[in-house]
């Protein structure tokens, strides 16, 4: 094939897919250009996940007629002049190929308005090519309308998630841009519904309560700027908020950044803010912070990246180590002494932790039942672990002693048709007692087991769970009296679009208004939680998605539930409790470890036994 050069449609199309990944970018590059024209109010209207639709009103200052078609050649833009200029960008946008790359891949309509002009000037694209251009009434400021996005390239629609997917990322994006220009009035629309908004009063605290909630934002402290470490280093402004060590997710998607006013991805920094919190928060979690990053343009090259996502710092040791101490100096100087009452101890690690935490010790007779520890106290046989917990066998299927009446030997095995389905998967083990308040002592055949009382109940729960599932039997649930639910947006259409998934776990949800969800009925497990606290948790899975290994997210979110259903370390078991635990466990197809791959169990044998004691 000889070397030609492309046609323009061609040439624009493959620009196009530097720019426009999905209909998240189109709102992103029209979101940019309603910043730089000094709009004070931005309204977002979605129609089918922005496939269909995607229009972008903004009061600024507007195009001029005389300007408006050149807007859309590539290349053209008037955030620059010469190279130079690119050492001080002040503006979003200065590349000049955002209208060009929408208007190649989509039909796309403009309404613009200079406030100079008393008329305004409409523009039809299509596929890149100019259609129409005529004068239109108009308030001052600019509506872009991105009518069949990727009509015109059928392989890009493939790549395409689904309607929920590019709804809940283009939520996101709308409150992200919020969160960094709170004096700008944001709305979003998305089919018809109303899913964000933010008041434009300047206040980022105002932004936060929408994007993240109110009760997310009780537990956030504001970042204030220090100043230098030493003179020579250049001024960097770092402000904003960072949630108390307690308030933590289950990974970064929550620490958002933002530099001279532009959301960044840098994983450098990331880290600077997971290390403001070393010590403060378990491995493996991380905080929810929203920092601004302000430093002279000259500072920062951000024309590193096709999308503008990544920078490049001249001094990012310095950028480090400001994000680092701002954040670390908020979070020790200011984050509480957690509260300690009489039943628990002080949240351990997140919010999902404050409705899984350890039991205290308490006695016997003064603490009351808890939340998973009904399962015990059900009377689940040891010879039968795989039944549920509320499915409870009448007198005739018990094996009786030799004795007419006789009480039932707790680990025989009965034979024929009342054999259990399981077979035994470890050797029958002999309750000794309780060590800790977390580890069960138990004698077997082959010497001593120390079982993790915590793991062990997680790994019955979670099989008795799954067979569930697999039979497809409908999950014992709790109607609870009405309960209803604020989430921020973002999440809100989340949980909207695994309701199906919720519900056949047990969680019966409806919405109720914009964010907010009536909780009807929940596990029979989780009974005694805060519906919003489980929630909470459930989120975090369906953030992440299912894991390696995993054929389904359900299994993922059993796993959740059953964690928070399971007696805790700390909690003081009675002996009939302790040996119907460890008969279940006997039944489980994979005793050894828990759901999470811990292990359930130590073994010490009687020949390891006999050495330490030094007995021969």
């Amino acid at each position: 094939m000889p070397i030609q050069v492309l046609p323009d449609v061609v040439a624009a199309q493959i620009a196009a897919g530097e720019v426009v990944e999905r209909p998240a970018s189109v709102v992103k590059e029209l979101l940019e250009n309603a910043i730089d024209a000094g709009a004070t109010s931005i309204v977002v209207e979605i129609e089918r996940g922005g496939q269909r639709l995607i229009r972008v009103s903004d009061d600024g200052t507007g195009i001029p007629a005389a300007e408006a078609a050149l807007a859309f050649a590539r290349h053209s833009t008037s955030k620059l002049r010469t190279v130079d200029d690119l050492n001080a960008i002040t503006t979003l946008g200065f590349r000049g190929e955002a209208l060009a790359s929408i208007a190649a891949v989509s039909r796309t309509r403009l309404v613009t308005r200079f406030h100079e002009e008393q008329i305004g000037t409409e523009l039809l694209v299509e596929g890149g090519e100019l259609r129409a251009e005529r004068p239109a009434g108009a308030p001052v400021g600019t509506v872009v309308e991105v009518e069949n996005l990727f009509f015109n390239t059928p392989a890009r629609l493939k790549f395409l998630k689904s309607e929920s997917t590019e709804r809940r990322h283009i939520t996101q994006l709308v409150t992200r841009y919020a969160l960094a220009y709170p004096r700008i009035r944001f709305q979003l629309i998305q089919e018809g519904r109303e899913q964000f908004h933010s008041t434009g009063s300047g206040d980022l605290a105002d932004v936060l309560v929408e994007a993240f909630g109110r009760d997310s934002f009780r537990d956030m402290l504001e970042v204030s700027p220090l100043p230098p470490a030493r003179p020579d280093l250049p001024p960097i402004e770092v402000y904003g908020f960072a949630s108390v060590p307690a308030l933590n997710r289950a990974n970064r998607s929550h620490i958002v950044l933002f530099v001279n006013g532009r959301a960044i991805m840098d994983q450098s920094l990331s880290y600077a803010v997971v290390q403001a919190y070393h010590t403060l928060i378990p491995q493996g979690r991380y905080p929810l912070v929203v920092l601004m990053i302000a430093l002279p343009p000259e500072e920062v090259d951000v024309n590193v990246h096709p999308t503008k996502a990544e920078v490049r710092f001249r001094a990012p040791d310095a950028v480090f180590s400001a994000v680092q101490r701002a954040v670390r100096q908020a979070v020790v100087g200011q984050a509480p002494v957690p509260s300690v009452d009489g039943t628990f101890p002080a949240a351990s690690d997140s919010a999902w932790s404050a409705a899984t935490h350890d039991y205290a010790p308490q006695g016997p007779a003064s603490r009351p039942l808890l939340p998973g520890e009904e399962q015990l106290r059900l009377e689940l046989h040891a010879f039968d672990a795989g039944r549920h917990a509320r499915h409870v066998l009448p007198p005739s299927d018990f094996p009786l002693a030799a004795g007419r009446g006789a009480a039932p030997d707790p680990t025989a095995i009965p034979a024929g048709p009342e054999g259990p389905q399981r077979p035994r998967t470890l050797p029958i083990l002999r309750v000794v007692g309780q060590v800790g308040a977390a580890y069960i002592v138990a004698e077997g055949p082959a010497g001593l087991y120390l079982i993790d009382q915590h793991a062990a109940h997680e790994r019955i729960l979670y099989e008795q769970f799954m067979a569930q599932q697999a039979a497809m039997q409908p999950v014992t649930q709790h109607t609870l009296p009405s309960a209803t639910v604020e989430l921020p947006a973002a999440t809100a259409l989340l949980v909207e679009e695994n309701l199906a998934t919720l519900e056949s776990l047990g969680f019966v949800l409806e919405p109720f208004g914009t964010g907010t969800f009536r909780v009807r009925a929940v596990p029979a497990l989780l009974a005694g939680r805060d519906p919003a606290e489980v929630l909470h948790g459930l989120v975090e899975d369906l953030e992440s998605g299912a894991s390696p290994g995993e054929t389904t997210l359900e299994a993922r979110l059993i796993r959740r539930v059953c964690k928070a259903a399971a007696v805790k370390a700390g909690q003081l078991l009675s002996f009939a409790e302790m040996q119907t635990l460890i008969g279940q466990l006997e039944r489980c197809e994979s005793p050894h470890t828990c759901p999470h791959g811990r292990s359930t169990m130590l073994h010490i044998s009687a020949s390891e036994l006999t050495r330490l004691f030094g007995r021969t």
